[in-house]
């Protein structure tokens, strides 16, 4: 297989001239690029699992115990302190495991923090756009506190140094769905601000070097960048964030229970030392734990944020040298390394027919972009994705251009 690749590659990265004529003719005789990706999962979520992954090695031992148990709250907790000493977490924030992703981690923040200060909520992609409209209309935020909306459209970003310091300030940190990430240090944050930071996080975390000082809420789910199992969310938070919820509670906002962060104005601080609010699949937090692993074996967050910007490389590359495709995020300054989000010079039936091309050769499969995004394609970079299997990809995306544009 090897053998193929170094001609797989320059196929991928001939000039435009070469290519063509190379392309002609393999369609003249009716054959496609002779290597496939060893691996063709390129979803953005669920992502794919870490090289050599296999379930049969999970630790079992807590497999039909309860989470209560002795071995249960050693392994939650196991999951929460590697968590915060892999991602290099202050050691006075606090780590928790809670119910319903990155989503459910996000809307038991907002529910439980906003409404003390007026709030400005940025989004330029479909997830934060869906965190505004809560705020709005089911929070009715409106009602008691000013909410200031900075917006852009798919592929740039708003005006972040509008925000106020004396604000809550929501954002999403990388936008899976538009592959526009906020730029390094994230800047537009003020050292000096009086409002929380609530950052979304769930495509960068493990994957982007995250500016700590400048979180005070963050979320993710470990099914992105560590290709872990769905329904499990994370929350960090910043002593600003604690003293929030001991010193705000929401008027005529009743909170569901999975919801609830505080007990009689304290916080709960049994949800931050492995005792969940409600109950979690320990075979998820053993695929996590497993996932942790790995990252210290690579060599920890350092080595997974150069896999997923070696993985964007590729494909910069390839865009480089092919005039038919693009990315959606323009600014290198701001293009995401793990949901990167890619234009065709077709049509969006044409991209719908390139992208069942690739998936009928079970070459790259869940790649069609997201459905409130404009027409394009979305491959996964993380760094469970391996650098030979996108470097394989790339004359395959040239030869689905080819068919759909002929279809």
């Amino acid at each position: 297989m090897m053998r193929i690749l170094p001609a797989a590659r320059a196929l991928a990265f001939a000039k435009p001239a070469q290519r063509n004529v190379a392309f002609t003719a393999l369609r003249m005789m009716g054959t496609a690029p002779a290597l496939k990706p060893v691996n063709p999962e390129f979803s953005s979520g669920p992502c794919k699992k870490r090289p050599g992954y296999d379930v049969a090695k999970l630790d079992s031992r807590t497999l039909g115990r309860s989470h209560r148990s002795k071995i249960g709250k050693e392994r939650l907790a196991l999951a929460i302190d590697e968590t915060k000493r892999l991602l290099k977490v202050p050691d006075d924030y606090l780590v928790g495991i809670v119910p319903a992703s990155d989503t459910g981690a996000y809307e038991m923040a907002m529910w439980n923090v906003l409404g003390a200060r007026n709030v400005d909520i940025c989004h330029w992609e479909s997830f934060g756009k869906g965190w505004f409209a809560d705020a709005v209309s089911h929070l009715n935020l409106k009602d008691s506190v000013e909410v200031n909306e900075f917006t852009a459209g798919y592929g740039e970003l708003p005006d972040l140094s509008k925000t106020n310091p004396d604000h809550d300030i929501c954002f999403t940190f990388n936008g899976t769905t538009s592959g526009v990430r906020v730029p390094r240090g994230a800047d537009f944050i003020s050292d000096d601000r009086t409002g929380l930071t609530m950052c979304d996080a769930t495509s960068a975390c493990f994957a982007m070097e995250m500016p700590w000082e400048k979180l005070d809420i963050t979320t993710y789910s470990w099914q992105k960048v560590l290709g872990g199992e769905g329904a499990h969310g994370v929350l960090i938070l910043s002593p600003r964030a604690v003293e929030r919820l001991e010193s705000f509670t929401p008027k005529n906002r009743p909170l569901p229970k999975i919801f609830r962060l505080t007990k009689k104005g304290k916080l709960d601080a049994g949800i931050f030392k492995g005792a969940t609010i409600n109950t979690p699949s320990m075979l998820a937090v053993e695929d996590y734990i497993d996932a942790l692993e790995w990252t210290e074996s690579v060599g920890g967050v350092d080595a997974l944020i150069k896999m997923s910007e070696d993985n964007l490389g590729v494909l910069e590359k390839f865009v480089d040298e092919n005039d038919w495709i693009d990315f959606l995020a323009q600014n290198p300054a701001t293009r995401s390394s793990t949901s990167v989000c890619l234009t065709l010079d077709l049509t969006a039936d044409q991209i719908k027919k390139f992208v069942s091309l690739l998936e009928s050769e079970n070459v790259a499969y869940d790649i069609g972009g997201y459905r409130d995004a404009p027409p394009s394609i979305r491959i996964w970079c993380g760094s469970t994705v391996e650098k030979a299997d996108l470097e394989a990809l790339c004359p395959w995306l040239t030869w689905a251009f080819e068919e759909a544009k002929s279809s």
